[in-house]
């Protein structure tokens, strides 16, 4: 790797959905962005950059927004290929992502060899034309610096990124944007060979065409496939049919296209044909999404919305039903996902059989992708977890399995693996992975040996450290050495709840630290950090009429949220994702915070008609306290900090999480390598640690406004109810979060204490709890996830 090679200013020739959404995901990380795109025609004096600022503004007002926070655009400058292409020269990496056609591609890198500073990374972002056509014609030093670099959409959110060289590219040019890929933009990066569809779209589009031609065959119906391919086996919600339309089944259908003339000797290659109802569905301009209608189709009935599905035998659209399997309920209980995949493979009913057909298919087309698109298994997982939001790819699944038997099960179903599959067998290796001294190997085919996965060295994964390192656990939580004195608790209840068995474990774990430790981390690795504090049993106990016994469970958070504050070793929490209610309190009370970018954090619980209970309400006040200033601009910071909680504003990513308040500048921090979050946070702890730590001491000096404070947060909230803009009962909730947060009625501004706060906050949540609306508000929240504003 070239060592000195930095980036700091990236050039993105293209500005449509993709190259837009490139160059914002750049002005994430804090890099300069050059947008440019052509002039448009007939443009008037002024109106020169209008196609590129129409696409930026398109960008920036999507949803989900392509950029961490709306004030990083400014890192992005706009400009025309006519005027402004001579400023490329002053810029780290060129990346084109102009329309898919060689002519076009051409011709940009025509004007790109003017300018282009020798040594200057020059990539393309196509996912489909030959990288070495590309390079063909261009200059020895463009040719040395190129390649491609395949972002998938959206790019700050799905995290494959291929680098595809060509035959002259230089290896650290390579090795660089696999490195900065992984490290700085927070990518899976995966080398791909230059093959037709790389590797992400390869075996994803083989995928979804086998399930298609399966339907065709079989009748089994859309509900049905999008039933069995979703999370339950660790895909995502959207599945099969739901992505196609997301997609866009007319890409679908030009990617396929594409493979089925690319690749003619592909022992799979009939099923790259279009099925007969696909054909139909482009021909009526049934294209999914972006055309209002695809697999799915949704009407408004009445002013709600209907769903109905497509008939893929009559091509009519009949309404949405719900489908059961009797095998899929058997594995409700399973929260594994490898042992739920061996129930689902053996189970004797059509759920079982489609499994069995798609799969065996699938693993070995997978496996004869090797040595083609490929030298590595690792790679076609990786490209599947990342591009595709699979939780384990073919070789994984195949791991869950069992390699000897499933292979024997495809061989009677008349799928064959390739031969470096029964060979690996032979040499004794009898799994695709393994774990070895807390890291993941692979298992390497030239060499018949495992090896670590490259680049991977650096990462710390709970996975990998979970079953040899283990000091503590219970029902859901687990306690892990991390070494060099300083260790981990995860919680595994259901969405990382915290409940009691969450509270014990935060205590056990701040226990063992302070007696043989250096500090302790807080993360996970699940889909979430934690959505928050158990509702089910504060509704359950409410609802009962256990106020005492409410009273000192909320006394017992508390008190768990404090002991993180004052501990006598340093607690670092590292949430990535939802980090709500509870999760964020927990956050609040850290020592640092390592925050994952895509982090989505947020006091909520006034949504289910409370007030945050474990110390966050109390937090607030602490922390507007060390913000005030005499005058106006202290009410202004008291309206915004009550504000934040009476809206339960939650962060659209960690860099929001400082805006809002949740996350402190200065103190806490954003990793964008979800992979080296944990090894992050270690190293925070440490270096806490290794400073000399001081336990604190709790806090007497918190200056509460009182009843100047109080008032505007009783005039704001009837005011909102007098224009209707919330109930009566968010009046009561609100006044109530007024009240703790202005250190209740106090004459005039007064210094209290923590605990002083933590009372009153504890009372006001006790008190709403007696509230039949806020019961209902939770009831609903439990039985349908739906907000209820009563």
């Amino acid at each position: 790797m070239n060592a000195k090679r930095v980036i700091k200013k990236v050039a993105v020739l293209g500005s449509g959905v993709m190259g837009s959404r490139i160059a914002c995901h750049f002005a994430n990380i804090g890099l300069q962005a050059l947008l440019l795109d052509i002039v448009p025609k007939d443009a008037v004096a002024g109106a020169r950059n209008k196609l590129v600022n129409d696409a930026l503004a398109a960008a920036l007002k999507s949803s989900p927004s392509p950029i961490y926070n709306k004030t990083l655009a400014k890192n992005i400058t706009t400009g025309n290929f006519e005027d402004d292409m001579p400023k490329i020269a002053g810029y780290d990496w060129i990346i084109e992502v102009v329309v898919e056609r060689l002519d076009i591609k051409k011709l940009v890198f025509d004007q790109v060899e003017k300018y282009r500073t020798p040594g200057t990374l020059i990539t393309s972002n196509t996912s489909g034309i030959p990288i070495h056509l590309m390079a063909e014609g261009r200059s020895d030093d463009f040719k040395k610096h190129f390649c491609g670099s395949h972002f998938f959409n959206p790019p700050r959110y799905l995290k494959l990124l291929e680098i595809i060289p060509a035959a002259d590219t230089l290896p650290e040019v390579t090795d660089f944007l696999l490195h900065f890929g992984e490290k700085y933009l927070g990518k899976t990066t995966v080398l791909a060979k230059d093959t037709p569809a790389f590797i992400g779209n390869r075996i994803g589009v083989f995928s979804i065409m086998s399930i298609l031609h399966y339907a065709d065959k079989t009748g089994i119906s859309i509900e049905e496939v999008d039933k069995l391919t979703g999370p339950v086996i660790g895909h995502p919600k959207s599945a099969t049919f739901r992505t196609s339309d997301v997609v866009g089944i007319d890409t679908m259908v030009h990617v396929a296209n594409g493979l089925s003339q690319g690749v003619p000797d592909d022992e799979a290659g009939h099923l790259f044909q279009i099925p007969g109802f696909v054909t139909k569905m482009v021909a009526n301009n049934w294209l999914g999404s972006k055309s209002g209608q695809g697999f799915y189709k949704k009407d408004k009935v009445n002013g709600a919305n209907v769903f109905s599905t497509l008939d893929l035998k009559t091509l009519e659209y009949q309404p949405s039903k719900k489908v059961k399997f009797a095998s899929l309920e058997t594995t409700k209980t399973i929260e594994s996902l490898s042992d739920r995949m061996k129930v689902l493979f053996a189970a004797k009913d059509k759920a079982g059989d489609f499994y069995r057909a798609i799969f065996y298919q699938l693993f070995a087309y997978s496996s004869n992708r090797i040595p083609e698109i490929t030298n590595d298994l690792y790679k076609i997982d990786a490209a599947m977890n990342a591009g595709f939001g699979w939780e384990t790819g073919p070789f994984e699944k195949w791991d869950a399995l069992g390699v000897a038997d499933t292979l024997k099960a495809m061989e009677a179903d008349g799928h064959k693996p390739a031969q470096w599959v029964y060979d690996m067998l032979a040499a004794g290796a009898s799994s695709f992975y393994k774990i070895e001294d807390g890291k993941r190997l692979y298992y390497d085919i030239p060499s018949k040996s495992y090896k670590i996965i490259p680049g991977t060295e650096e990462f710390i994964l709970l996975d990998n450290i979970r079953a040899a390192n283990t000091i503590w656990k219970n029902s859901g939580t687990t306690i892990t050495d991390l070494g060099d004195g300083i260790i981990n608790l995860e919680f595994h209840t259901k969405m990382n709840t915290i409940g009691g068995e969450v509270i014990e474990g935060i205590n056990k774990a701040i226990t063992l630290a302070e007696q043989n430790y250096k500090g302790l981390v807080i993360s996970n690795e699940g889909a979430n950090f934690s959505a928050g504090a158990n509702v089910g049993m504060i509704f359950m106990m409410a609802v009962e009429q256990e106020f005492d016994e409410l009273n000192m469970v909320i006394k017992a958070f508390q008190n768990t949220m404090m002991r993180i504050r004052y501990s006598s070793i340093p607690v670092i929490a590292a949430p990535h994702q939802m980090a709500l209610g509870g999760g964020c309190e927990l956050c609040l009370h850290a020592d640092k915070v390592v925050a994952h970018a895509e982090l989505y954090m947020g006091l909520v619980e006034f949504g289910v008609g409370l007030i945050p209970g474990g110390g966050g309400t109390k937090e607030f006040a602490l922390r507007l306290s060390d913000e005030l200033q005499d005058g106006d601009i202290e009410m202004n910071n008291f309206r915004d900090r009550f504000l934040t909680i009476g809206q339960a504003k939650v962060s659209t990513s960690a860099q929001e999480a400082f805006e809002l308040g949740y996350l402190k500048k200065g103190r806490d921090m954003v990793v964008i390598s979800r992979n080296r979050l944990l090894a992050e946070a270690k190293k925070q702890c440490l270096l806490l640690a290794d400073e000399g730590y001081t336990q604190p001491v709790q806090r007497k000096d918190i200056r509460v406004l009182g009843k100047a404070a109080l008032g505007l947060g009783y005039v704001g909230a009837n005011t909102m109810f007098s224009g209707n803009y919330i109930s009566e009962h968010d009046v009561k909730i609100s006044q109530k979060l007024a009240y703790v947060m202005a250190g209740a009625d106090l004459s005039q501004p007064t210094l209290v204490s923590e605990e002083y706060l933590l009372n009153l906050e504890r009372e006001a949540f006790l008190q709403l709890c007696a509230e039949r609306k806020t019961l209902e508000r939770i009831q609903s929240i439990l039985t349908g996830g739906k907000v209820l504003r009563n």
